[in-house]
């Protein structure tokens, strides 16, 4: 028998941290494409449906390799995955790099480029998705029932933060080159892989007599809900940040300068953008979410209502700094929806089960950028400003569906 109140696997603080970090190394892999690749594939001759098909194909093969990784890592041991995927995802990200540079240089036009971007793009959608139920399945086991949805939550946030971050750090290493920060974040990636391969403990057996609970259902009536509200709230997140550089691009109208290039003024005021939702997100996460622990059903509708206006205000206002302002209160509603809507999700079920769970909801973000960049080209190629207006309009109906069901649900099940 083994003790409830006792981790099955336990990890270190550091390690627990490490695992986190590698979490915020992910996000940043998956999202700085939005801010590097969308606006320079347009210069290399793609259309703008083709870019978004491009990522969206690799994260339709993504999510749905989430949980053989996750059966490889019951299998082979969590950290030999979570090294692996997170190498390869800075392996095939630097090839995808190079694979662009030979669509801008002229070396590779028209369906040929299109069709080996998609092919390059491809291998990420396939080697890389261990790291996230592997992660999950390691703090699992880390940690007790009475804690667990804390050290679930702590990665959900690491890999949400890293989402804007990677793009935040546009604004850093633009300067140097517009494909710059995408080496930035292959470094990163490559540099926890090894950081990680080195702090984890060896990967050990779990105990004979420990019973891993049963896989959630997808359908399962205590979680779909949640589920499926997470999986509108990221298709609307993906329309915008699929589109948000060519709307800055086409707004403001960059030209080249002694100083710099329009390339690499549109990845650099991308970032700056990027980096207002991640200040917002920061702040709120660690100066209020974290020290307050507010009530999940409360703070949901009003960070999804606040996303909404900001992202009406973006193109309300058109000075670069009233932009910038916007999506930093789009980065602090979202700091309080997404682990608001996390946490009411594990919530949902015994403690037992949160960890699969987590494992659900974790599905939800890769799930909704399969369908939120082709939407998202989709209407950008009618109006510039129309994928800002169905977003808010997509969360702003998730706000009021928080007030009117949400909020008047228990907050554990009974």
């Amino acid at each position: 028998m083994t003790d409830p109140d006792r981790p099955l696997l336990p990890l270190t603080g550091v390690q627990k941290a490490m695992i986190g970090i590698a979490m915020v190394a992910m996000g940043a892999g998956m999202s700085i494409n939005f801010v590097v690749v969308a606006p320079l594939a347009r210069k290399a001759g793609l259309t703008e449906i083709q870019v978004a098909g491009i990522l969206t194909l690799s994260a339709a093969v993504y999510a749905l390799l989430i949980p053989t990784w996750g059966r490889l890592a019951d299998r082979f041991g969590r950290k030999r995955v979570m090294v692996f995927s997170l190498a390869a995802m800075g392996l095939t990200n630097m090839i995808f790099v190079f694979a662009l540079s030979a669509a801008l240089a002229g070396v590779l036009t028209g369906l040929t480029a299109f069709f080996t971007l998609v092919f390059v793009r491809l291998w990420f959608g396939l080697l890389s998705p261990g790291l996230q139920p592997a992660a999950m399945a390691a703090m699992t086991d880390a940690t007790t029932p009475l804690d667990r949805a804390g050290g679930l939550g702590m990665l959900g946030a690491c890999m949400s933060i890293g989402s804007i971050l990677g793009p935040a750090g546009a604004t850093a290493l633009a300067p140097f080159g517009a494909l710059m920060p995408i080496w930035g974040t292959i470094a990163f990636n490559l540099i926890v892989a090894l950081v990680l391969a080195v702090v984890l403990p060896p990967t050990r057996p779990r105990p004979k007599s420990a019973k891993r609970p049963t896989p959630l259902a997808v359908r399962d009536p205590r979680v779909f809900p949640h589920l499926l509200f997470l999986f509108t709230y990221f298709i609307g997140i993906g329309i915008v940040q699929q589109t948000i550089s060519w709307f800055i691009e086409d707004r403001y109208q960059f030209v080249d300068t002694a100083s710099r290039s329009a390339g690499e003024a549109v990845v650099l005021h991308s970032g700056i953008a990027f980096a207002c939702i991640a200040a917002g997100m920061i702040m709120v996460q660690f100066g209020f979410v974290q020290p307050r622990k507010p009530d999940p059903r409360r703070i949901l509708p009003i960070g999804l209502a606040i996303v909404a206006m900001g992202y009406v205000s973006a193109d309300l206002f058109f000075p670069f700094w009233s932009l910038a302002l916007s999506f930093f209160a789009v980065g602090c509603g979202a700091a309080l929806a997404v682990p608001a809507a996390n946490a009411l999700g594990s919530l949902s079920v015994s403690r037992e089960e949160q960890g699969s769970a987590a494992a659900l909801l974790a599905a939800a973000p890769p799930a909704g950028f399969i369908f939120g960049p082709l939407i998202g080209a989709m209407l950008y190629s009618f109006m510039p400003e129309l994928p800002l207006y169905v977003s808010a309009g997509l969360v702003g109906t998730l706000a009021v569906y928080a007030v009117i069901v949400t909020s008047k649900r228990p907050l554990t099940p009974s």
